[in-house]
This record gives C-alpha cells, sequence and structure tokens, in this order.
C-alpha cells in the first residue's frame, strides 16, 4: 500500500509526534506563560505548513472553496485553538503523563459525535476498545 494512502501509518505517525508534542511542551513551559508557549507553538507551525504547502505545490486559493467548507473549516480552527490553549494550561500545571491520556478522551468522543452527526457504526469490537480508553481516563482522574 503507498504512505499516501495508509491512514493507520499516518494515524500511528500522529500519534508519535503527539507524544512528543506532550513532553516538548512540558520542558518548555517552564517559566513562561501557556497563552505565550501556545502562541509561539503556532506561529510555528504555521511557519511549517505554509513552507510545505509552498514547496510540494499544494497551494490554491482558499477563496474558491465553498462556503460550507470555509465555516468548517474556520469552526476546526477554532476548535483546535480552544483544544491547544486548554492543552497548554493543563500541561503547566499537571503531569504530561495524565494530561495527555485525559486529552485522548478526545477519542471517545469522536466516536460518539461520529455516531450523531456522520452516521459512522463502529463494530462491537471498535466501541469496546474505545470505551476501554474512556475507562482508562476515568481512572486516571479518579483521586486515590
Amino acid at each position: 500500500m503507498s504512505m499516501t494512502s495508509n491512514w493507520f501509518l499516518w494515524a500511528l505517525l500522529s500519534a508519535v509526534f503527539a507524544a512528543l508534542t506532550a513532553i516538548f511542551a512540558k520542558i518548555g513551559l517552564e517559566g513562561v506563560d501557556s497563552d505565550l508557549a501556545t502562541l509561539i507553538r503556532t506561529v510555528v507551525i504555521l511557519a511549517v505548513l505554509a513552507a510545505f504547502v509552498y514547496f510540494t505545490g499544494k497551494w490554491s486559493n482558499p477563496f474558491e472553496l465553498s462556503s460550507g467548507t470555509l465555516i468548517f473549516l474556520v469552526l476546526s480552527g477554532l476548535a483546535t485553538g480552544a483544544s491547544w490553549v486548554c492543552y497548554f494550561r493543563a500541561l503547566k500545571i499537571g503531569d504530561a503523563s495524565k494530561v495527555a491520556p485525559v486529552d485522548k478522551f478526545s477519542l471517545l468522543l469522536v466516536a460518539v459525535f461520529a455516531f450523531v452527526f456522520l452516521g459512522e457504526r463502529p463494530s462491537i469490537r471498535e466501541w469496546t476498545g474505545i470505551l476501554m480508553i474512556g475507562a482508562g481516563v476515568l481512572i486516571l482522574a479518579l483521586k486515590r
């Protein structure tokens, strides 16, 4: 299977980079406000992605996209920004080994939202795994 069509490989790489994000961010948050750290991270991401899109020849005029596409991409961007602000604030005051797994509670929420809004129907095996992750988050969140 080609590298561009192997969703599992890309998802696995995403998990690796997300894990590194937590570790690098936790170290980088020493002595800096979490909101400023989020801004710096965002500027770096913007520069890297702009270069990537430009050098791979993938640039096109975003204003030529449909209004529905633009609205949902903007909403996605707003949700991402809110997620990053909350994540960095949590990392600033909490342990990375606790914050990151709770952040992954999003996996359960994605499955529920995809079921409700997108009509996706995970199998029993998939729901079992998703619910196990949710249970793990609850175990981490419970105080001793």
